[in-house]
Order: structure tokens, then C-alpha cells, then sequence
């Protein structure tokens, strides 16, 4: 009999969320504690469950799911990330496995391929399905632009990815302020850091590294 799983959904759409909860349903050693329906949430429901496993999303609002990632493992080691996404491009899978995500699995895929990376994660072991499998680091290291990008991605503080998004999200400085409960001069600071760090003059030049860095859809 295998040992109790519990596990947070992390997505932001109801109806996935709905459907995952019932096909997980008979799997009795599975118990859904919480849903988020963004990654700001999804933190706060780990730090108060304390979950063994979330399965999340990349693409949400306020904080995407590899940022999400990031903060979970950084500051709940013991929680394993499980990416449930759309997305099998290499910049995403790439990101996944660095921001400290345990498996892969495209929603194309199976139901069962869940299943296989939930034991394999229970089993403090990776799962990629194959979808996302095929991912060649040598392909991405051997493009210059892409690797500079990611270089300079990394080099922003995790408040600073956060004040990315929500400009990306066309928020204003003084909703990004609220959200984040700081002052606005706090945010212009942060974008200062932000368009120095990513060498970014005008919203074009942005616009064109968050493609490339998969924060926009292309």
C-alpha cells in the first residue's frame, strides 16, 4: 500500500482543477488538500497545508508557476514541484528543472503520465513525459542570444521577476504597489533595476525578451 500523498493544484483554470480532483479521486493513497488559481496563493497554501507534492501551472497571473517554483523550493525544501503545463518549448522545461520542479508532464498528454510522475516524485525520483523528454540542453546553449537572456533573467532579485510580471500584465505602478504592498517609488526603483539588468531601453525591447524568455506568449 503505498504511503499518503497529499497534494495542492495549482492552476488556473476551475474546470482543469475540477477534473483533476476526480480523476485523482481513485487513487486512495491521493488527498487533495487545497487549489490555487495563482501562484501568490499557491504559496500561501503551502506554507499553512504543507503539502508533500504541488502540482502546478506555469502560465498564471500575478505569479507565474516557475517563479512559484522557485519560492517553494527555496523556502519549503521538503515540497516537491510537479509542472502540469501546456507548454513543452525548451526555454519553459529548461527553467523548470532550475527554478527546483521534481517532473515534467504536458497536458497533452496522458492521465496516466500524472500518475507515473506523481509515484516517481513520491519516490524521490524525476519524471519528464516524453513530450518534454526530447529537450536538448546543446540546442539551447548553442543559441547565444537565448543564454544571454537567460543570464541576465537570472541576475533579477525574486522581487524584481515579480515586479517583471506584473508589468507585463500591464498593471500600474500604484496597482503593482498594492499588490505587492510597497510604495510605488519601491516599484520604480524596481523597474529601474529591472530595464538595467536586462539592458531594456523602450517597452519593444522588453516585450522581445519576455518572448524569448517565455514570460509572453509569442
Amino acid at each position: 500500500m503505498k504511503k499518503g500523498l497529499k497534494v495542492i493544484l495549482a492552476d488556473d483554470h476551475a474546470i482543469l482543477r475540477q477534473g483533476l480532483r476526480s480523476l485523482l479521486a481513485g487513487y486512495g493513497y491521493v488527498e487533495i488538500v487545497g487549489e490555487a488559481d495563482d501562484g501568490r496563493e499557491a504559496l500561501q497554501l503551502v506554507e499553512e497545508l504543507k503539502p508533500d507534492v504541488v502540482i502546478m501551472d506555469i502560465a498564471m497571473p500575478g505569479l507565474n508557476g516557475l517563479e512559484a517554483t522557485r519560492q517553494i523550493r527555496k523556502r519549503f525544501p521538503a515540497v516537491k514541484v510537479l509542472i502540469l503545463s501546456m507548454h513543452a518549448e525548451d526555454i519553459y522545461v529548461l527553467q523548470a528543472c532550475l527554478a527546483g520542479a521534481r517532473a515534467y508532464v504536458h497536458k497533452k498528454g496522458v492521465f496516466q503520465e500524472l500518475i507515473l510522475a506523481l509515484e516517481a516524485v513520491q519516490r524521490d525520483e524525476y519524471y519528464f513525459s516524453p513530450a518534454v523528454s526530447r529537450v536538448l540542453v546543446e540546442q539551447i546553449t548553442a543559441s547565444p542570444r537565448l543564454m544571454q537572456s537567460f543570464t541576465a533573467y537570472e541576475k533579477l532579485t525574486q522581487r524584481e521577476r515579480e515586479v517583471l510580471q506584473l508589468m507585463l500584465e500591464k498593471h500600474s505602478r500604484k496597482e503593482m504597489a498594492r499588490i505587492l504592498s510597497v510604495s510605488p517609488k519601491t516599484i520604480d526603483k524596481h523597474q529601474e533595476n529591472i530595464k538595467a539588468k536586462l539592458n531594456t531601453v523602450d517597452e519593444a525591447t522588453l516585450l522581445q525578451f519576455a518572448r524569448l524568455m517565455g514570460l509572453l506568449e509569442a
